[in-house]
């Protein structure tokens, strides 16, 4: 039986009166202030919160790619966030130029439990927030928005009574939590008294964070009321607007960036968007995003692999495959068409002089990640020609010419259509020896010998053929040439050579010489077949041979 939504229980997210916004025309241009909050908000949302080995090791992680604002946890909440940051001030393990963030309700023993825990950090924020919604107000306290407002200006005052007696720098951050569902008129007069009371100046700046502590609506609407809020913040030239976006609507990512374009200075998320239901921001998304457009992040990004490794064993969480820039297959093409536009991308990318990165279905180089180039390509029944040669040239080095990749392009393609999986290369590399250098022989090369005259290549040859010996001899105008008029005198099968081509396989000193040569005959438009030894002329010769087995075989 089907069932229904009852009408009216859902309804549309009012829009914003914003008539002349600007964010539309903006373009970034300029990393944002990045707070890291995978310690804290990352590790309320874990099934198994990290201990105290895990939260070191994920803030040296976060110190090595280049986080100056870390919020390191809760420490009136729990006893091991209280224990977490008396270890990094103890120990002495926060640098000089990291500002550590400690989130806080506006409650008294709270703070003053905070305060405990900051004693001889350097430079600290002190997160304070209270929720301001429409239903948070209704539902959850049943206060009025006087009431609201009072409970964040009172922890404003409690906040700066216990920063007179700290020996370090305190700066403020104020969250008007579910700001999403807050009026804006009632989010920026909250604001603005909190401001006010904190005494903002330049040298005295405010972080106001606004919050999509639920995603309600579309990126475009978030956008409008940080523009909205940008326009009624007192001081604002001394405000750092932040945004802190959870991905309830799976629309973080944009949000945050259509929110930098309407205003926004500081993000706040997690690596790998771990967080509240559906996670908060991903900031190796968003810093990514910002290298593919020629802006710097000021995060270094540059060993995905290690950043996984460490955030997966953290949280006990594992990436999924397609995830944006770091997932197992995010970087690999099974298309034959992609196979081929990438294949043939990578080559105009080597031979150009300038580094303007322009290879289709690739928007960054896997290189700029710490990936390598072996998984770009792999071969399933999806896959073409195009897939199969290129995996032969980039891992072992065969210059297939461009004639022979519909050829063993099918072959392989067969070989995964019957398997029903994904061939890996040392496979497609076996069924690529099997076809070519280890066939079953009807007619073999034994040996031969070349001279010339006046530019006539004269050929002695033995072969077995049916059993038997056979020494024949011919002149051609080449090598090959001469060995097919030499055959030709006994092989009763008719062919003709369409193609040749060759080139050295491996280093200088050990490089092998390879060929590939195309017969046709009657019945057969094309065969190829491949030849390799450390002499370019009996390499050929093999070639002709093989090509000879696979047709007539």
């Amino acid at each position: 039986m089907n069932q229904t939504i009852p009408k009216g229980k859902y309804r549309a997210y009012p829009t914003i009166d914003l008539p002349n916004r600007v964010w539309p025309t903006k373009t970034i241009t300029n990393a944002p202030a990045w707070c890291s909050v995978d310690l804290r908000d990352g590790n309320q949302a874990l099934i198994n919160p990290m201990d105290m080995n895990k939260k070191l090791e994920l803030f040296t992680l976060l110190l090595k790619l280049g986080f100056k604002e870390i919020e390191v946890g809760f420490p009136s909440a729990s006893k091991v966030e209280f224990d977490f940051l008396r270890c990094l001030v103890d120990d002495n393990l926060i640098p000089d130029d990291v500002t550590v963030q400690v989130l806080v309700q506006a409650r008294e023993h709270l703070i003053a439990k905070t305060f405990e825990a900051l004693k001889g950090v350097k430079k600290a924020t002190v997160h304070l927030y209270n929720s301001t919604s429409i239903a948070q107000r209704k539902i959850v306290f049943g206060k009025t928005k006087k009431e609201i407002m009072a409970l964040a200006i009172d922890g404003v005052e409690l906040v700066k009574q216990f920063e007179k007696e700290h020996d370090g720098e305190i700066y403020l951050e104020y969250s008007p939590e579910s700001f999403t569902g807050t009026e804006l008129e009632f989010a920026a007069d909250i604001s603005n008294a909190v401001t006010a009371c904190w005494g903002i100046s330049e040298e005295r700046k405010v972080i106001i964070n606004l919050p999509a502590t639920v995603e309600m609506a579309t990126p475009n609407i978030y956008a409008d009321q940080i523009e909205w809020m940008s326009r009624h913040l007192n001081n604002r030239e001394n405000v750092i607007i932040s945004t802190h976006t959870h991905n309830d609507r799976g629309t973080s990512v944009a949000a945050t960036e259509l929110a930098l374009l309407a205003g926004a200075d500081r993000v706040e998320g997690t690596l790998l968007s771990n967080g509240e239901r559906t996670g908060n921001v991903d900031i190796i998304t968003l810093a990514l995003n910002l290298t593919t457009q020629g802006v710097d992040s000021q995060l270094d990004f540059t060993n995905i692999d290690e950043v996984l490794s460490i955030v997966e064993k953290c949280t006990e969480i594992e990436t999924h495959v397609r995830h944006p820039y770091v997932g197992e297959l995010v970087y690999t093409a099974f298309s034959g068409s992609h196979q081929d536009a990438i294949n043939k991308g990578l080559a105009y990318q080597k031979s150009k002089d300038d580094a303007l990165w322009e290879v289709p279905y690739l928007p960054i180089d896997p290189a700029d990640v710490g990936r390598t180039y072996e998984s770009v390509i792999r071969i399933n029944s999806q896959s073409g020609k195009g897939g199969v040669a290129y995996i032969l040239e980039k891992e072992y080095g065969y210059q297939l010419p461009k004639s022979m990749h519909p050829e063993i392009g099918n072959i392989v393609q067969a070989v995964a259509d019957e398997k029903g999986q994904v061939l890996s290369s040392n496979e497609i590399f076996s069924i690529f020896e099997n076809t070519y250098f280890k066939l079953k022989e009807s007619i073999s090369l034994v040996d031969f010998t070349l001279s010339s005259d006046n530019k006539i290549s004269k050929c002695t040859l033995i072969y077995k053929y049916n059993g038997k010996e056979i020494t024949a001899t011919g002149e051609g105008n080449g090598p090959i040439d001469a060995c097919k008029k030499a055959l030709m005198k006994n092989y009763t099968h008719e062919f003709s050579i369409n193609s040749y081509s060759e080139h050295s396989c491996g280093e200088q000193s050990s490089a092998t010489a390879v060929a590939y040569i195309e017969l046709q005959t009657q019945d057969i438009s094309s065969c190829f077949g491949a030849g390799i030894d450390s002499d370019i002329a009996t390499a050929s010769i093999k070639a002709m041979f093989c090509a000879l087995n696979r047709t007539f075989n």
